[in-house]
């Protein structure tokens, strides 16, 4: 199973607008008048996020969010090269065209063109960025070569050119059952002739750390052959992406001289260190001190962090989000992490899989100030770290939820798709009354209860060594079904964070229901299988719940007359029991480290798609001009200096396009050769 990492949850973000309404009552008149939409292309929405609270930080805490978001830009173009090893190139020829082309820019061929850009800049390289498909370009060869690079004195390789059009490298991460997972995916974490056997072979011998404290290994490398040898070639100074890392550590260090206590400057040595060095064992050093400071209004993220772009689950993609705390959430939300044991206790386990001790749990919202690598444009909407098992056990995690991200996606919302796929009049209400409120408890649960409860049996491996490409989708599965089951719960009410436990609970398994068993399939093309680790854990969970309520008709499936499919819940108490049930038997799985199990749990629910209803939500979705997909451009930090070159103030603008931003990227964070 993979490593716990970065919680991804931008499913539950596209959820929000495919099919939430636009009930925000309570949104101050600003941020309502803020205009959050900047362009629509293909199937992405791209949209812009204020930063609430920015203006009341003092200087040298402005300063300190700049250094953090200049840093995490300097390392843009390492997640490029980590997405595909000729990203760069086709990169740099594609900007080239789009500079300096001088033929009919009108022309409905060069249109296709700009599309194919845009969405290549969307995805940080020529695979989209969540199905991991191959981006084809809807103009030629010919008028690429012909018209395009001859027309602006542009270059690109012959044998890259072949790429843009071909059927090679199709797909950026390949986790399907029965293949060799890594020589059929893309991703540049390893040399074009390594096998899944290969990665299985060098790590049974690998550097894993201290006995009881084992290091995320070969989280920050990649892996080559080299005379015959497997060897790892580390990310750091002086290493591969040495230029783009010197960079980074530049503006960390001026992070640290302006860091608002000695916990956070003693962070950021250790970051520092660690990319000067690479060590894992630093890394480790680096997570505890992070997880454990705790105090000021700064918070960020930053290093190779998320590992579901390694089919096999070791490898980081570069990733920073720097963060503001939104004070007046965090308090609401605080009750959740207070109360975690409590959550623990009474979870539907098997006692010999709960924890004795919840340690160090704290979740809290906070407002992105900047973002880049792989949280950018496509960005989380909850964040939990640090990814190390031992160290959440012992140290505790930090969970967030990325507050006015959540608030531009509700912002720019709609009620279309709720009302077309919502099976009557109070499906509707209590989506529009506890729509949001359930997402964003479902959330906090999935990251600060979901991810820390359960243990391991003794002398069982981690996940990502028993459960292997089963283990993203298992563990976002279990932490989703720990949400579901409290959603339901009394308990909430109780904590005063609702005030109608069992609509909130309704509201939440509808929408679950809902996306899982129908409105996710407008993400994929017809006939395709579901890959994407969260899009998959939301139909096993669906698909089994349905199954074993099926008897008892817990969740009806109904064709009416209009020939239109709906999934209606009958029996909410029973679906929770449901719920419980899968909990424990997930955590059965990941605390026995149950291969086989996982594999009848992911295969037999989780991938397949009923293509009639995938026909029938295509047709019916047509309706629709929202695209499926959002991510958003980053408000512009801009400094005021004096005559001395000091810096007077740092002021918010927001970019006119998102054309702006990806040129104004490329020409000033560009460390990177274009072979790395």
């Amino acid at each position: 199973m993979k490593i716990k990492h970065i919680i991804y949850t931008f499913l539950l973000a596209a959820l929000l607008i495919s099919c939430k309404s636009e009930n925000n009552q309570k949104t101050v008149k600003a941020e309502t008048e803020f205009n959050h939409f900047v362009e629509q292309f293909a199937d992405i929405k791209v949209l812009r996020y204020q930063i609430p609270g920015f203006e009341e930080l003092t200087l040298k805490e402005k300063k300190l969010v700049y250094y953090l978001t200049q840093a995490g830009l300097a390392g843009r173009d390492i997640m490029w090269d980590q997405n595909y090893r000729y990203n760069l190139s086709i990169r740099k020829a594609l900007e080239s065209i789009n500079q300096n082309y001088k033929g009919d820019r009108e022309s409905k061929n060069f249109k296709f063109f700009k599309t194919y850009l845009k969405r290549v800049w969307f995805s940080n390289g020529i695979h989209h960025h969540y199905s991991n498909d191959k981006i084809k370009p809807e103009f030629t060869k010919e008028y690429f070569v012909s018209e395009l690079l001859k027309n602006s004195n542009s270059e690109l390789s012959a044998d890259i050119i072949e790429v843009l059009f071909n059927d090679a490298d199709t797909k950026k991460v390949n986790k399907k059952s029965g293949n060799d997972n890594v020589l059929s995916s893309a991703i540049n974490f390893y040399a074009p002739d390594i096998t899944d056997k290969d990665v299985v072979d060098f790590y049974k011998s690998a550097y894993k750390g201290p006995k009881g404290m084992p290091v995320e290994a070969g989280l920050n490398s990649k892996l080559v052959r080299e005379n015959g040898k497997l060897l790892e070639k580390v990310w750091k100074s002086g290493g591969m992406y040495g230029a783009a890392i010197d960079n980074i550590i530049i503006w960390l260090e001026k992070a640290k001289g302006v860091a608002e206590n000695d916990k956070q400057a003693n962070a950021l040595s250790l970051l520092i260190d660690y990319y000067k060095t690479g060590s894992l064992d630093t890394w480790d050093k680096y997570c505890i001190a992070w997880v454990t400071s705790i105090e000021g209004n700064i918070d960020w993220i930053n290093g190779f962090i998320e590992v579901y772009n390694d089919p096999k689950g070791y490898r980081g993609s570069y990733e920073t989000v720097v963060q503001i705390k939104d004070f007046d959430m965090s308090r609401k939300m605080k009750v959740l992490s207070d109360n975690a044991q409590w959550f623990e206790d009474n979870a539907p386990l098997d006692p010999t899989h709960k924890k004795e001790n919840v340690v160090g749990v704290s979740y809290k919202t906070v407002n992105v100030a900047g973002e880049a690598g792989d949280a950018s444009p496509s960005t989380p909407i909850g964040v939990n770290l640090p990814n190390n098992n031992w160290i959440r056990q012992q140290h505790g995690s930090k969970s967030v939820s990325l507050g006015n991200i959540i608030g531009a996606y509700n912002n720019a919302g709609g009620t279309g798709r709720l009302k077309e796929f919502a099976h009557d009049d109070e499906e509707i209400r209590l989506e529009e009354k506890y729509g949001q409120i359930s997402d964003k408890l479902h959330t906090a649960l999935h990251e600060v209860v979901g991810h820390a409860s359960g243990q391991i049996n003794d002398g069982v491996g981690q996940p990502k060594e028993t459960l292997q490409n089963y283990a993203s989708t298992m563990e976002e599965g279990r932490a989703d079904l720990v949400g579901l089951y409290y959603l339901m719960d009394p308990k909430l009410q109780e904590l005063g964070l609702t005030d109608n436990y069992k609509e909130l609970g309704m509201a939440a398994y509808d929408g679950y229901i809902r996306n899982g068993l129908m409105t996710q399939l407008i993400r994929i093309n017809l006939g395709d299988e579901i890959e994407e680790d969260h899009m998959v854990n939301r139909q096993w969970v669906s698909a089994w719940a349905f199954e074993q309520g099926e008897k008892e008709n817990v969740i009806e499936k109904i064709v009416k007359e209009n020939n239109k499919t709906y999934f209606n819940i009958t029996n909410y108490e029973k679906l929770r029991e449901i719920f419980g049930r899968l909990l424990r038997e997930t955590q059965r799985i990941k605390s026995e480290g149950d291969f086989e199990a996982a594999k009848k749990l992911v295969e037999g629910y989780g991938v397949k798609v009923d293509q009639q209803i995938h026909k029938e939500v295509i047709k019916r979705n047509e309706q629709f001009t929202s695209a499926p997909y959002s991510g958003f451009v980053n408000p512009v930090l801009a400094t005021k200096l004096d005559e001395n070159e000091s810096i007077l103030d740092i002021v918010v603008t927001q970019p006119k396009t998102f054309e702006e931003q990806m040129l104004f990227y490329s020409k000033n964070y560009n460390f990177l050769g274009t072979e790395n």
